[in-house]
């Protein structure tokens, strides 16, 4: 049976009494339990993983006979809706260590056993089971009382997945799918999904011509002449934020000494993701990370309190050796180039440095229309440092964001094993969360390099260091925003900002001339020349995502004048040259968002929701 929304908000209160901080969650692990006992109907002797809630939904893990069909999802979901209808009673039960391993190792049940073997003294002597009908499994819970309370659901898709992410234990399949309090949720749930494939940046990618993946360089992307286009823009975008900031910038090699990563701790805690050479003589490492090589250029020279602070920008390449099953299209990759950013400071510049920080992260945000939320890391159990450096280092982070008015989250224990951290976080068009830069107060590498620098009062001081990539990677942000924006980026981004499109052969040299005004004022433009139907070639810029067109005929080139298309579809005839030319140049000069138009995910009413983005505005084009 399904649930209304008020008996959900009703149990939800009564979870909430009881310490269960997101009721969706126990309704999802409970769909995972409901899930697995379906496959164990239909599969007799799968071994059971892991089956956990997750954001939007859930998984299970199985070890099977064979891999999975789409038609054995259909199986597994009219399985699942039988036990909903039967409105079956979770239970919980508790064993002993020994007779829980006793019961899983009987019930043929391996990576279960080897998870109650795993468990730390404190949490294995009373080991607690969840039973639905004949279904029972080693969990935590909690679950909803019985399986008739779980809300509209659906399996979505499978994957491989190694027992517990390590690449050298077994492949088992993994079965995702969602749960939602109403079907409305689950509809627009869906629809984002669908949403989300047309705008999947890898097919993006190929579509636009922005960058291809090849085997000869795995994980390591092609750019395309329109992808460097774009890159460019970004580029420049983050060095004016980094400038305004007050930031020089740097370059620094890539492949450094062995004595280098094992000075900063690289070399003992992450040595693994590093691609490590044996280069004349000397083991090195190509750089996965450019902060100690910031450091030697801190130290070429004695420095002054008058120095500080001490702003630093390096776009050098980076080098990662991400495991195969992490990687996915740019957004994760084995070559990168991050906006870094890298301070050294006097204690007393602390706070004025980390709000410097959030300001430019806000600042550099603003033209894609993406408003960054911010979250404060604190101190994790197992750390590095007393209790009163991590309170000083936390009240630091605390008062920067509060000096700046900046509304925060608290994400108690998520900080780094050194530092406490801000983390940055932006939500795109479909309503998907993405983590973006961190802010990190570091005072642990500055005394690791016994960096230091000269007083007023003549003494030497240690300098803190802050840390901070505001796009985070080129290559993961521009995935990032070729998805929120469906690659029709707003004009000042777009790779070719403007196709001048001729009628007639006869109008080819007023094209090239309008062409090379625009190039004049570096406005991105090019010619279609090709022997095609004015409306072919219209059609195909906008298949391109080309903002605007211009086209040229007999009157536009008697009148030195253009006639526009926006590619919303918006158009008007005889604009003058010179004044389009200067309002294309005046938007782009202040990153508008135009002529971008942001889908939103559906709004329930089975029409889609109004674009966030900037309304298009009443000019000289339309």
């Amino acid at each position: 049976m399904a649930i209304d929304s008020d008996e959900f908000r009703s149990r939800a209160d009564e979870l909430l009494d009881a310490g269960v901080h997101d009721p969706l969650d126990t309704m999802r692990h409970s769909a995972a339990h409901v899930m697995a006992a379906a496959v164990m109907d239909l599969f007799p002797g799968a071994r059971l993983g892991i089956g956990p809630a997750i954001r939007d939904g859930f998984y299970y893990d199985f070890e099977l006979p064979r891999p999975l069909t789409p038609t054995d999802l259909e199986a597994i979901e009219a399985k699942m809706r039988e036990q909903v209808a039967a409105d079956l009673t979770f239970e919980r039960s508790e064993l002993s260590r020994e007779q829980a391993l006793a019961q899983l190792e009987k019930d043929g049940q391996p990576f279960k056993v080897e998870i109650v073997r795993d468990l730390p003294a404190e949490e294995s002597q009373v080991v607690s089971f969840y039973r639905h009908d004949a279904f029972s499994d080693l969990c935590r819970g909690p679950h909803v009382p019985s399986t008739g309370r779980l809300g509209p659901f659906k399996l979505l898709n499978s994957a491989a997945a190694y027992w517990r992410g390590d690449e050298t234990r077994p492949m088992l399949q993994r079965i995702y799918g969602t749960v939602w309090e109403t079907q409305a949720d689950l509809d627009r749930y869906l629809w984002r999904l669908e949403e989300a494939k047309k705008r999947d940046h890898r097919k993006l990618g190929r579509e636009l011509d922005l960058f291809t993946f090849h085997p000869e360089s795995p994980a390591a992307p092609f750019w395309h002449p329109r992808g460097m286009a774009l890159w460019r823009a970004l580029e420049a975008w983050s060095l004016e934020v980094r400038r305004d900031g007050g930031f020089d910038e740097v370059r620094t090699p890539s492949l450094v000494r062995r004595e280098l990563w094992q000075q900063s701790g690289h070399w003992d805690l992450y040595q693994d993701n590093m691609f490590v050479l044996d280069a004349d003589e000397h083991v090195a490492g190509l750089k996965p990370m450019n902060c100690p090589e910031e450091i030697l250029v801190y130290k070429t020279r004695s420095r002054s309190y008058r120095d500080l602070p001490m702003r630093f920008a390096d776009y050098s390449t980076l080098f990662r050796k991400e495991r195969t099953g992490a990687l996915a299209g740019i957004f994760r990759v084995r070559q990168l180039t991050q906006d870094d950013s890298h301070v050294f400071c006097r204690e007393d510049q602390v706070i004025e440095e980390i709000n410097l920080a959030l300001n430019l992260v806000r600042k550099q945000y603003q033209p894609f229309g993406l408003e960054p939320a911010f979250k404060l890391a604190t101190r994790p159990e197992k750390r590095l440092g007393s209790d009163e450096f991590w309170d000083m280092a936390e009240g630091k982070l605390r008062q920067a964001l509060e000096a700046a008015a900046i509304p925060y989250t608290v994400d108690a224990g998520g900080a780094t094993f050194y530092a406490p951290k801000i983390d940055v976080f932006v939500e795109d068009a479909l309503g998907r969360e993405w983590q973006m830069p961190t802010v990190q107060l570091d005072y642990q590498l500055p005394q690791r390099f016994d960096l230091e620098y000269r007083t007023s009062e003549g003494n030497f001081e240690r300098p803190v260091m802050i840390h901070y990539a505001i796009y985070g990677s080129f290559e993961r942000f521009t995935g990032v925003i070729t998805e929120h924006f469906a690659g029709a980026f707003p004009l000042w981004l777009a790779p070719v900002q403007v196709m001048v499109v001729p009628i007639a052969d006869r109008h080819l040299e007023y094209a090239t001339e309008v062409r090379e005004a625009l190039q004049a004022i570096e406005i991105r433009a090019q010619i279609d020349d090709r022997s095609e139907r004015m409306q072919a070639k219209l059609r195909d810029a906008q298949e391109q995502q080309i903002p605007v067109m211009l086209v040229v005929g007999d009157r536009d080139q008697e009148a030195r004048a253009v006639s526009p298309r926006l590619r919303t579809g918006a158009a008007s005839q005889g604009v003058p040259l010179g004044a389009f030319i200067d309002e294309l140049r005046t938007r782009i000069v202040a990153r508008e968002l135009w002529p971008a138009q942001v889908q939103q995910p559906d709004d329930g009413s089975g029409g889609a929701a109004e674009p966030s983005a900037q309304r298009e505005a009443s000019t000289a084009a339309t």
